[in-house]
This record gives C-alpha cells, structure tokens and sequence, in this order.
C-alpha cells in the first residue's frame, strides 16, 4: 500500500498491513488470481499444471511484499504480472540450459504392480470363503487350491466323487454370490465397472 494512502480507504477495506498471510493470499487470487493464471497458461503453451506452479511463486513473492502491495488494487496488477512473466521466461531459460532427458519411451508407459489390489481381492475371497459351509469350502481347497481332481478328493475326503461334483457346483455358485453381494464379479470387474 502506498504512502499517499488515505484513511478512508483503510476503512472501506483493510489496510494491507492489517492482513493476515491467508487473508493477504486470499483477496490476492480473488482479484488476480484468474486473470494471472490465464496469462501463465497462455505464456506456457496451455501447460494449466505449470501455469499454476508459476502463479503460486507470484503469489508467496506477492506476499513477500505485502508491506507495499494491496492485493484488492488494480495498481498491483503490473506489478504481478511482470513477475509471473519474469518467472515464466526464467523456467524456459532453465529448460533449455539443461541437456535433453534420455530414457527409452517405451519404458514410461509400462504398468508397474503394486500388489494392492492382489491383496484387497484376496482379502474380499477369504472374507466370501467365511460366508460358505465348511463342507463347501473344504471341497473348494481341495479341488481348487490343492489341485487335486474329483477322484483325488473323493477319497481323501471319504465321499463319493459325485458328491465331490455337487458340492464342488453349489460352492462355486455360493462364493460367486457372495463375491457378486461385495462388489465383484467374474473376471475381476467390479461393480462400477460392469
């Protein structure tokens, strides 16, 4: 704020030595904010991201010299726009004094597993595995997860292998049920997706 300010305008609005940081960037991004972020964006080739990186460094140097600037004036807009085009022509200048990154293409586009949703979907089966009968389940270990074929399981199950069929039918119909009832499907399409 000028030296030359009156009274009256401290009245009308808060004197900018009166403001707080956040109310200081606040009125600054009400009344600037659009207009600079805009102009970064024009002066970035559309880069909307970098644009507003830029407009943050206007905005903590804004606030550097908050003693001086009245973030609710129209008098602060050159100022803050000879900053923001200041810093733009200096990230380009730093861009082009580094050499060019090298890396295969290729390799920036490959997905990278993470697990996570091996373990969720894991964590969703043994939670549907709960909701089966013990019976059910059991067959589904032997014949799924132990690979063991109908004969294999019948005997070491002490059942005939058509009960190990029937079981093994109303199982899989079960857990496909109850994985359906927590948001999975078949495949490994959830709900959202399907």
């Amino acid at each position: 704020m000028s030296a030359s300010a009156s009274t009256e305008d401290c009245i009308s609005r808060p004197c900018t030595a009166e403001l707080r940081p956040d109310e200081f960037l606040r009125a600054l991004y009400h009344f600037h904010g659009s207009a600079l972020l805009q102009f970064a964006a024009r002066r970035l080739g559309g880069d909307w991201h970098r644009a507003e990186d830029v407009l943050q460094e206007v905005a903590l140097r804004a606030w550097r010299h908050a003693g001086e600037l009245d973030p609710t004036a129209d008098s602060a807009r050159p100022w803050l726009f000879t900053v923001l085009r200041n810093l733009v022509i200096d990230g380009h200048r730093a861009r082009q004094a580094r050499p060019p990154e090298a890396g295969d293409p290729e390799l920036a586009h490959l997905p990278v597993s993470d697990d996570v949703d091996h373990i969720l979907t894991s964590q969703v089966l043994f939670e549907a595995l709960r909701d089966l009968r013990p019976p059910q389940r059991e067959v589904l270990m032997h014949v799924h997860y132990l690979g063991r074929s109908v004969n294999q399981t019948a005997r070491v199950l002490g059942v005939p292998p058509g009960t190990v069929k029937s079981r093994t039918y109303y199982a899989a119909r079960a857990l496909r049920e109850a994985l359906h009832s927590r948001g999975l499907r078949a495949g490994g399409q959830d709900r959202a997706a399907g």
